[in-house]
């Protein structure tokens, strides 16, 4: 990893902090996305400590705001020549149904179109750094999801579990298709599940999500065991040319029926594109 450059959201915390701290001990540059300065300032400390020298950088913005993802994706591009790996991993779960400022339902406009957005803005910057590699974080949580375009927002019948799980759907089915958009290029897309880790997911979300995933960590991995699967795709030569692939505990296995439809994937796409101006 040494002299390349990570861009990572949703590393101020959880497994994104492990694997930018490991990734900068193996010589990355990292270049965080991230929502809280406290808790920005704090990581960036860390990263210092671990790898100093190495002009490690954080920038703010809400990734549930279409707006705010454009805007820190193009600053990040403009200012950064090469980028050789982007982890896409920031993500919640929310209790209630709620709606951002694009009319877009919350865990949908975080866990997917996020991703969408940013990849979309460094897309230019990752072709030109080839070989680089995307990473997505997904979910287990995609097992018995199903997408229904005609109310990708949850309108109807909302739940907590099955739209976060929907959305890590979403990551997996985007993963496919950027892949396939990606084939001969040098660059390469896949997405792992983490395992249930002890992270922050479920302390705001408030209801009854907060007070199980509290006592659900009890018995979940650690964020060191989580992040494994992140920093092998990130780094390791093994899966250099290795795409489109949804991994857990560094090895590839399949998702669900659902996430392997590349009809879904297309159309998703597609929904993409028209909700996030692009």
């Amino acid at each position: 990893m040494k002299g390349k450059t990570a861009v990572i959201t949703g590393a101020t915390s959880g497994i994104g902090a492990v694997a930018a701290k490991r990734l900068a001990a193996m010589g990355a540059r990292i270049v965080l996305i991230a929502r809280s300065r406290s808790r920005g300032e704090v990581a960036l400390a860390g990263l210092r400590a671990v790898a100093p020298g190495l002009a490690h950088k954080v920038h703010y913005a809400d990734l549930s705001k279409i707006a705010e993802v454009k805007r820190v994706a193009a600053t990040i591009a403009s200012e950064e020549p090469r980028i050789e790996v982007l982890i896409n991993n920031a993500g919640a779960i929310f209790a209630n149904r709620r709606v951002t400022e694009d009319g877009l339902e919350l865990t949908f406009a975080l866990n997917h179109m996020a991703y969408f957005i940013v990849t979309d803005a460094l897309h230019e910057r990752l072709l030109a750094s080839a070989p680089s590699r995307i990473v997505n974080t997904a979910s287990d949580a995609h097992q018995g999801a199903s997408l229904d375009f005609g109310d990708l927002q949850s309108k109807q019948r909302y739940s907590a579990m099955k739209a976060y799980g929907r959305s890590k759907l979403c990551n997996i089915l985007f993963t496919r298709e950027l892949a396939r958009r990606l084939q001969g290029t040098g660059v390469t897309a896949n997405c792992f599940h983490p395992g249930f880790a002890a992270t922050r997911i479920g302390d705001e979300s408030g209801g009854l999500i907060s007070s199980f995933a509290w006592i659900a960590k009890f018995f979940a991995i650690s964020p060191a065991k989580g992040a494994e699967t992140l920093v092998h795709l990130a780094s390791s030569p093994r899966v250099e040319s290795v795409s489109g692939g949804y991994f857990y505990q560094c090895r590839p296995i399949s998702p669900s029926p659902p996430a392997q439809d590349d009809r879904a994937a297309l159309e998703l796409w597609e929904h993409s594109v028209g909700l996030a101006g692009l």
